[in-house]
This record gives C-alpha cells, sequence and structure tokens, in this order.
C-alpha cells in the first residue's frame, strides 16, 4: 500500500522537529556545561573556593557565603568577564558581622597645685557638668581642664561606683592621678611625709566599694635625718639596732645582709632618709656591725661622720686593741673612731658609787609626768620644770626634785636631753646618770626607737653611753586607730543619748545644763579632727505654733550649737548647721512626752547622695512656691494665737529688745501659760 504524500510530509515534520529539539538540547546542555565550568574555574583560581556555580539554560546562577562584601562584588565581576553580565543571576551573600564591641570607658583625672585635668571616654548618659563642678568646687577655684570625649553607649555595670569613689579619693589627694574605669581605680599620689602617706591610705582604703577594684600606690618624700645615725648594738647575747639610717635600697640590703649574719634576726629594717655624710655610709658602718660581731657584744653608734665603738668590759686588752686597729685602718678618711673599753667595776667603786647622782622622769599611760632626784641649783630646777611642762603640759607635771651643787656642768644638758627623749613615748621613763642616760617606754610610732637614738646622738654627742628600750604599740598608733566618720558620729551620739541639749526658756541659747553636753561633744570632734566627713547639726520642734516660726527657731538653735562647738576651737569647716522645725517628729505631738522628744539637736553624717537628693528636692519645692498662691490672711490669724511665744523667741533671736521686768509682771495668767508651751520648743 502507498503513503500518500500527505502522510509522508507529516513523517518528514515530525521527524525534523525531534531532530532541531535534540540538537537545541545538546547546544544548551553544551552551553550550560560549559559556561558553569568556566565561571567555576575562574572563581576558583581567583580564591573564591565559597561560591556555588549553577546554570539554568543561559543564566548562571552564583550562590554562597562571601567572607566579606568586597570578596562578594569581586566574585560577581570575574563571573561577568566569563559570561555575559545580563545572564548573571546574584544569589551571593555576606557572613554577618559581629555587632562592634562597646568602647572601653574610663577617666584619666590629674591632679596637681596648678588645677586639674580630666581626659578620656565617657558614657553618653554620664553627667558630665555635674562632675566638672565637683572637681571645681574641690579644687577651690583652680582651673579645671575638661578634655572628655562621649559616645552614644550605655554605662557599662560597675561604672558609676567606680567614678563616685575616684571623685571621693580624688578630694582627699591633693596632688594625684586617679584612673577610673568600670569596676576598676587606680590612684598613684604624692603625699608630703610618711605619717600623711599612712593617714591617707587609711582613709583611702576604709570606703572601697565591694564591686570595685582599688590599686593605691602614694609615695611620699624621704625624711631628712640629722644627724644621719646608725646604732647596732649587741647586749646579752642579743642583737638590734637602735636606729639605722641609709640612702638607698641596695645599701639598705647590704647593711641588713651585714645585721642578719652578726645574728640580727628580727627587727630587720632600716630607714631610707637623705642626708647620707658620705656615700662610703654603707661600707663603713657594715665595718662596724662586723667589729661588734667579732667583739661578741658592745655597741658602735654612727653620727654622720662621728663613730664611736663602746667593747664589753670582758674583752682583753689584745682583742680590743686589733680591732679597733682593723676598724680605724678600713675606716674612709671621712670617718673618726672613738673607741672605748669600759674598765671592770671593783668593789671599791661600787662602794664609792654607792649611790651616784641621778635623775628620773616618768610619764604614765595618763599623761602625768613626774620629775624626781637631783639638779645643780634653782634657775635649773625651774629650766627643767618649764621645759617639762612646754613639752607635756601644765597641770600634768609634778616636780620633786632637790638641789646637789656638786654635779657635773653638763648635767643639765643630759636632763633636758632625756626629757626631749621621753616626748617621743606615749608612756615610759628616762633615767639619767653622769655616764649612762636610759630611756624606756611604749610608743605609738614605729620610727620612736630610732627618733631616740638621734636625739640623744644629738644632744649628748657620740661618745656618750646610754639605753633604749621602747616598744611599739599598734593600738597607739594615730594613724592606725583613726577611727571611721562613722565611729566618730556614734561617740557623739552615745554623749547625747545621757543628756538632752536644752535650751534657756525663751532664748536660743544653749542651758547651763547643756553646756558640759556641748564641752563633751566638742572634744570628740576634735580627737576626730583628722577624719574626713561632713556633719549636720540638725535642729527639731514640736508642732506647737506655725510651721515657719518653728522652721526659724530650729535653725537659730542649730546655730547656737554650732557657734558653741567654734568657741571651743572645734573645727567647724566640715560642719553645717540645719533647722527642720517640726517636719521630721520622732513621736507623738498630741502628749507632753511626745513633743518634749520631738524637741532635740541631731547630729548626724551627710554622704553625697543626701546633698544632691536634698538640692533636688530644694530647687522643686522653689518652683512648687512660685506656682502656689498665697495663703490667706485668716489661716494665719487662725494660727496667731498659738504663735505668741514662738514670735516672742524670734524677736529675742534677731536681737529685739526684751519686755522690761514690770511688763513682764503685768501679762495676765494665760500668756504664761502660752509662754511656757512655746519656751519648750
Amino acid at each position: 500500500m502507498r503513503l500518500g504524500p500527505k502522510i509522508i510530509s507529516a513523517v518528514s515534520l515530525f521527524l525534523a522537529a525531534i531532530g532541531c529539539w535534540i540538537v537545541a538540547t545538546l547546544a544548551a546542555n553544551t552551553i550550560e556545561t560549559r559556561s558553569g565550568d568556566a565561571v567555576r574555574i575562574a572563581l576558583i583560581e581567583a580564591g573564591h573556593e565559597w561560591a556555588d556555580v549553577n546554570t539554568d539554560g543561559l543564566q548562571v546562577h552564583i550562590g554562597g557565603i562571601a567572607p566579606t562584601e568586597a570578596q562578594r562584588f569581586n566574585a560577581l565581576h570575574i563571573a561577568g568577564t566569563m559570561v555575559e553580565a545580563t545572564r548573571i543571576v546574584d544569589g551571593t551573600t555576606v557572613t554577618p558581622t559581629e555587632p562592634l564591641a562597646p568602647p572601653k570607658f574610663s577617666i584619666e583625672i590629674m591632679r596637681n597645685d596648678e588645677g586639674v585635668t580630666l581626659i578620656g571616654l565617657v558614657p553618653e548618659s554620664f553627667d558630665r557638668e555635674a562632675t566638672v563642678k565637683t572637681i571645681t568646687e574641690m579644687a577651690s577655684g583652680a582651673q579645671v581642664t575638661d578634655l572628655l570625649e562621649v559616645a552614644s553607649y550605655p554605662e557599662p555595670r560597675g561604672w558609676d561606683a567606680s567614678v563616685q569613689y575616684g571623685l571621693t579619693a580624688l578630694s582627699r589627694l591633693p596632688r594625684s592621678k586617679v584612673s577610673i574605669s568600670s569596676g576598676r581605680v587606680t590612684i598613684d599620689a604624692i603625699a608630703d611625709s610618711e605619717e600623711q602617706k599612712q593617714s591617707f591610705e587609711t582613709l583611702i582604703n576604709r570606703r572601697v566599694p565591694s564591686s570595685v577594684n582599688v590599686r593605691v600606690n602614694i609615695t611620699a618624700p624621704r625624711p631628712v635625718v640629722t644627724p644621719f645615725t646608725l646604732r647596732f648594738l649587741i647586749d646579752d647575747g642579743q642583737p638590734r639596732f637602735d636606729a639605722c639610717s641609709v640612702d638607698t635600697e641596695r645599701n639598705q640590703g647590704r647593711i641588713l645582709q651585714a645585721a642578719a649574719e652578726a645574728g640580727l634576726t628580727e627587727g630587720l629594717d632600716c630607714t631610707l632618709a637623705l642626708g647620707v655624710p658620705s656615700p662610703d655610709w654603707t661600707n663603713a658602718t657594715i665595718l662596724g656591725i662586723k667589729a661588734v660581731s667579732e667583739l661578741g657584744g658592745g655597741s658602735i653608734t654612727y653620727a654622720d661622720a662621728d663613730v664611736t665603738l663602746i667593747a664589753p668590759e670582758e674583752t682583753p686588752q689584745a682583742v680590743f686593741d686589733r680591732i679597733v686597729g682593723e676598724l680605724e685602718s678600713n675606716l674612709p678618711d671621712v670617718f673618726s673612731l672613738h673607741s672605748v673599753l669600759p674598765e671592770p667595776a671593783t668593789p671599791e667603786d661600787d662602794e664609792a658609787e654607792a649611790a651616784p647622782p641621778e635623775f628620773s622622769a616618768t610619764r604614765s599611760p595618763e599623761g602625768q609626768v613626774q620629775l624626781r632626784g637631783r639638779l645643780n641649783n634653782p634657775l635649773v630646777r625651774n629650766t627643767v620644770e618649764s621645759y617639762a611642762k612646754a613639752r607635756f603640759g601644765v597641770g600634768t607635771v609634778y616636780t620633786a626634785t632637790r638641789i646637789d651643787d656638786g654635779l657635773p656642768e653638763e648635767w643639765p644638758v643630759r636632763v633636758l636631753a632625756g626629757l626631749e627623749a621621753l616626748t617621743e613615748l606615749e608612756h615610759g621613763s628616762v633615767t639619767v646618770t653622769a655616764d649612762f642616760v636610759d630611756v624606756r617606754g611604749t610608743s605609738g610610732n614605729a620610727d620612736s626607737q630610732a627618733a631616740v637614738a638621734r636625739t640623744l646622738e644629738e644632744k649628748l654627742g657620740n661618745s656618750q653611753k646610754y639605753a633604749i628600750d621602747v616598744t611599739y604599740d599598734e593600738s597607739l598608733d594615730p594613724v592606725v586607730e583613726l577611727p571611721t566618720p562613722e565611729e566618730c558620729i556614734a561617740r557623739v551620739i552615745a554623749v547625747q543619748a545621757q543628756e538632752k541639749i536644752s535650751f534657756e526658756p525663751g532664748s536660743t541659747e544653749v542651758a547651763g545644763s547643756a553646756i558640759r553636753l556641748i564641752s563633751q561633744i566638742a572634744d570628740i570632734l576634735k580627737s576626730c579632727r583628722d577624719v574626713e566627713m561632713e556633719i549636720e547639726i540638725a535642729g527639731h520642734t514640736d508642732s506647737q505654733g506655725r510651721e515657719e516660726m518653728n522652721l526659724d527657731l530650729s535653725q537659730a538653735r542649730a546655730d547656737s550649737v554650732l557657734q558653741a562647738l567654734i568657741a571651743r576651737r572645734v573645727l567647724t569647716s566640715g560642719i553645717t548647721a540645719r533647722g527642720y522645725g517640726e517636719s521630721e517628729p520622732i513621736a507623738d505631738n498630741d502628749i507632753e512626752e511626745g513633743r518634749e522628744a520631738n524637741r532635740r539637736i541631731e547630729f548626724r553624717l551627710v554622704t553625697e547622695d543626701e546633698d544632691s537628693a536634698e538640692a533636688e528636692e530644694g530647687s522643686d519645692e522653689a518652683a512648687e512656691d512660685a506656682e502656689q498662691p498665697e495663703e490667706g490672711a485668716e489661716t494665719d490669724e487662725a494660727d496667731a494665737p498659738e504663735a505668741e511665744g514662738e514670735a516672742e523667741e524670734l524677736d529675742a533671736t534677731s536681737g529685739a529688745a526684751p519686755a522690761s521686768n514690770e511688763e513682764a509682771d503685768d501679762q495676765p495668767a494665760d500668756d504664761s501659760g502660752d509662754g511656757d508651751t512655746e519656751d519648750t520648743q
């Protein structure tokens, strides 16, 4: 059967279509493969292994996560050089960047006599103006340079506590650098003396917040010691320093090493000081320490360039001559040696000196000083007594001395030197004989033994014999035992708990019965004069009378207490007086006992938080007073009968002349009753 032309044509067209489809598919696959491979190879060669390449017809899809935006753009550019840019479909992303870490906030505050400089970076919420104002006030008008920069980040944890503590420390240190950061404060400062350094350290370390890490480095200039003294002795086999001065830390180590080799195990301390008489001081003192060690006892004393070696009585003459000869030969030229070998005491000497002339002075723990023994003449006795009263107090010296005109001429000098040494002790005694001075006692100064040695060396000379036995008692150290502000105010409150500060009726003057109490409070505040604190004397009344009158009366009485403290020589730069009127009752004003309790004077500490809160409260009250209308006259008239006594008291306070006795006698009985109520405010 023959196929018709139409069938043949249709079959031909169908076969042709299938062939075209096959050819097109093969061509498209070839183009896709070649385009994808070309782009993929180019990206790999460029180091973009992160890129994923897929093809869809003529389109080239590029995906993946690029490490940076720059690498992403570079990959797209490379792909665009391999195929037409219109064929590229961008599906790439960039690795998300971590959020920027907040900056490290810090403040460097440098303070000296010229002014204060602030440098650093602070958060936006930091009250910069208030901080600069606070520093300006503490700098007493000195220039304050603000170089702080601000960043828009929240305050880090612990920032506020660090700033507050740093400013508190800055207020106590006139020459310092305070570095403040979150949770950390570093303080570098200079003190005028070692005592001031200890005082600064005590004050600063007492109020450290628990959330703040504090590092304190306070330096003090070395003291100037004159005469430059070192005294080393071996007594009953026990070596010790009575005084030790050295110029550098390296030389200090050398001297202490020599003392340790001589058997000293405790009290290894030597004061770093200025005033060394010679660069060879260390070498000379080491030679002397070794000489005493070879003698097995005795003492050697250096006072500037004068050297005194005292050997034990039992030392053989040959040994003494050898050791002294070696020491004298080896000492540097500037030093002058005086050596003494005491002669052994004989029975004849003991009989001749059965009662040697002696002067003694004792100082009790209560401060009482007794002078006993012999003095040359009445003039010397008056001089010694006057000197003792000048140093220890007029009412604390008891004299029981007798005149002996056979005493040596240098006797008054020895006595006065002994009394000066006694001033270094809290309690103790000094005994003076013709050839020996003995000082014993207790002191609250760790350097008192060296101070006593320097005094005796300077006053008596380097060839004299003396003994020093001074014990350091930390409980007597005024720096270590400096009370806290809380302890000071607690002492005042304890005294007030026993007796109340009262006033004369109708007056702001302190009543006679309370004068003794004011004196006790003054003594407490004097003992706390080295404590940094702010105290408020708060006056309070009951609710009798008008509120404004009570407020004025309480202020006047608080001022009266402040003036009484000033009259007793209390430093009041940190004390303020404020009247609160009837605003802070502590008892019920409806009963007499409650009103009596509310009429009071309080002493309390003022903190920085309270200062700022009171300032804000005062500004708010001023704004409210400006907005509120004045009260009507009827209210004033209604309160007038209750306020008669208050008005009289205020007139007296402001200086108005009081009524005469005849006018007072003419007052009706009702007025007297009202006046009694008002006078007890």
